[in-house]
C-alpha cells in the first residue's frame, strides 16, 4: 500500500493546487494566486501558489487527478489515528512515572516523552508514504531552500503542551497534519490522558472519537452576537487577551471564558463548545496545523488578525497571531487593536 500511495502522490503532486473540487473551501472556484475560495491566503507566501501558473491539465484530467490525490490522503486517516494513539501510549509510559526535563533554546521544556513520541511518529509516517517528508518540532528544521520545493509533507508536534505535561494536568496532545499546497488537508489531534481523538480530512468530515472508539461528527457553531464563550491559553494568556476581552465586553456584553492547554483550545471551537480562541502571541506551524484542519472541516475558520488564512511551509515556521472562530461571518478581527 505504501508504495502505491507514494507513486500516486508523486504523480499527483506535480503542478496543480490539489484543493480544487474537494469541499466548500475549494470546490468550483477558479484558482487565483494568493486566494482560496474567497479567503485570502496569508501574503501568498506559499511557493506552490507562486508557481501555480504552469500549464494545467484539461478539466477532466484535473478533477480525476485531484480527487485521486484526496482519496489517497484520506485513505491514510485511520492509519494516522493509530499512529497518534501509539504515540500517546509512549507518552503515557513516561507520564506515569517520575521524569525530568530540560529547557530548549526558546525556553520551552523538553522531556523524554517528547522524544519517544517523535521517534515513533517519524518512523511510522516514513513507512506509510516514503515519498512524503516529515517536519516535526523535535527534529532539525529543514532549510527553506529545500522545504520550499515540498508540495506536501507531514507536520508534527509529537507532544503539544509540554508545559501542561510537566504540570501533570492532562491537557496535552499529539498533533499530526498532512499539508498539501501549504494548507492542512488531513489532521489528527489525540489526547493521551482522556483517550479522546479529533480527526478530519477534507471531503470526509470532522469527527470526535471517544476513548471507547465511538465516533461522532462535529460542527462549529455560529456566533451571532451576545454572550460569547472564549477559550484562552492556560499558560500563555498575556496582556493582549485582556484588551481583546475588554473590547468584546464593550460590544457584546458579558462573556464566558475557559482556559485549556495545547491545541485543545482550537478543537473546543471545532466541537461547537466555544465561539472564539484568540491567540495573540507566538506559536509555530506544528502547534496549529492539525487542529486547523479539524476546525475548518467542521465549518470554522482559523485566520490571522487581518482575516487571512494561515499558510504553512513559510520561510519562518512561526505563525502570526491568529483567531480560531466558529461558523458564520462575525468579524472578530474588529476586536484586535494590533497584530503580530
Amino acid at each position: 500500500m505504501a508504495n502505491g500511495l507514494a507513486d500516486l502522490w508523486q504523480l499527483a503532486g506535480a503542478r496543480i493546487p490539489a484543493q480544487d473540487a474537494v469541499d466548500p473551501y475549494w470546490r468550483a472556484k477558479p484558482f487565483r494566486q494568493g486566494h482560496v475560495s474567497g479567503f485570502r491566503v496569508q501574503d501568498s507566501v506559499c511557493p506552490a501558489f507562486r508557481k501555480s501558473r504552469h500549464k494545467r491539465p484539461q478539466i477532466g484530467q484535473l478533477r480525476d487527478l485531484v480527487m485521486n490525490t484526496v482519496d489517497a490522503a484520506c485513505g491514510t486517516l485511520e492509519t494516522v489515528v493509530a499512529v497518534a494513539h501509539d504515540a500517546g501510549r509512549a507518552i503515557l509510559d513516561v507520564y506515569q512515572r517520575d521524569f525530568g526535563f530540560e529547557n530548549k533554546a526558546d525556553g520551552s521544556p523538553l522531556t523524554e516523552a517528547d522524544c519517544a513520541s517523535n521517534r515513533l511518529i517519524v518512523q511510522r509516517l516514513a513507512e506509510l508514504i516514503p515519498a512524503v517528508p516529515v517536519l516535526s518540532e523535535e527534529t532539525q528544521v529543514v532549510p527553506f531552500a529545500q522545504r520550499r520545493l515540498w508540495r506536501r509533507f507531514w507536520l508534527v508536534d509529537p507532544l503539544d503542551g509540554t508545559k501542561e505535561f510537566v504540570k501533570r494536568n492532562g491537557e496535552f496532545t499529539v498533533n499530526i497534519a498532512l499539508i498539501d499546497e501549504c494548507h492542512p488537508l488531513l489532521g489528527v489531534v489525540h489526547v493521551p490522558v482522556s483517550g479522546v481523538t479529533y480527526l478530519a480530512c477534507r471531503g470526509v468530515g470532522a469527527f470526535l472519537q471517544e476513548a471507547d472508539g465511538r465516533r461522532r461528527e462535529i460542527r462549529a457553531r455560529i456566533y451571532r452576537g451576545g454572550r460569547a464563550t472564549v477559550v484562552a491559553s492556560r499558560s500563555h494568556a498575556g496582556d493582549k487577551l485582556g484588551e481583546f476581552l475588554a473590547r468584546l465586553q464593550a460590544k457584546e456584553g458579558a462573556y464566558e471564558t475557559t482556559s485549556l492547554g495545547s491545541s485543545l483550545k482550537i478543537c473546543l471551537v471545532a466541537e461547537g463548545r466555544a465561539d472564539i480562541y484568540p491567540r495573540l502571541g507566538p506559536t509555530s506551524e506544528w502547534d496549529t496545523a492539525a487542529a486547523q484542519c479539524v476546525l475548518e472541516v467542521a465549518g470554522g475558520r482559523l485566520t490571522d488578525v487581518q482575516g487571512k488564512m494561515l499558510a504553512y511551509n513559510k520561510e519562518s515556521v512561526l505563525n502570526s497571531w491568529f483567531l480560531a472562530s466558529g461558523a458564520g461571518n462575525y468579524d472578530w478581527t474588529a476586536l484586535v487593536d494590533s497584530h503580530g
